[in-house]
């Protein structure tokens, strides 16, 4: 039953991908973007990960999501769709690049199974994952609370320089 849901899930999530990126109607790519974060969402349900299911649809389903949908609806120009540009080729090559990059790595990494991976815990398959993910993070002993707390220090000052460079623009 899980593998047919992943099939199912699968399919939705790639054919939604794949409109994303070929639709020329900006309103009904941001739609089916959202509809994408769903699918994650749901393959994060399929393999017992409650918690990301839960952050995948509050932070990008949405946030994201509605943050997207709000700017397209607050712009000019709506229904005529994306403008016609001329940076095919170039989007092009660099997308092969990226694809022989992608590849390359996938070739060339030496990928451990999961009995090879130490574990903090030991983890039964068909338990909420939420206290696990919550012990590997903040273990004192080989957790990452450290780098956490930096990263949120360092996004906060990103954040206040942000608006610090606005309002110097602003004034002049």
């Amino acid at each position: 039953m899980t593998e047919l849901a992943f099939w199912v899930i699968a399919i939705v999530l790639v054919s939604s991908a794949l409109a994303v990126v070929l639709l020329r109607n900006v309103f009904r790519a941001a739609l089916l973007l959202i509809v994408c974060f769903f699918g994650v969402a749901a393959l994060y349900i399929t393999l017992n990960a409650d918690f990301l299911a839960a952050a995948q649809v509050l932070i990008y389903a949405g946030a994201i999501g509605i943050l997207l949908l709000f700017a397209i609806m607050l712009t000019r120009d709506l229904h005529s769709g994306n403008p016609f540009h001329r940076l095919h080729l170039p989007a092009l090559v660099l997308s092969l690049l990226l694809l022989a990059t992608i590849i390359g790595v996938v070739i060339g990494t030496d990928w451990t199974t999961i009995s090879e991976v130490p574990q903090v815990v030991e983890m039964p398959l068909d338990e909420p994952t939420t206290s696990y993910i919550a012990i590997a993070l903040f273990d004192q002993d080989n957790g990452f609370v450290l780098p956490f707390e930096i990263a949120s220090v360092l996004l906060l000052a990103a954040l206040i320089g942000a608006v610090v460079l606005v309002r110097r623009e602003g004034k002049d």
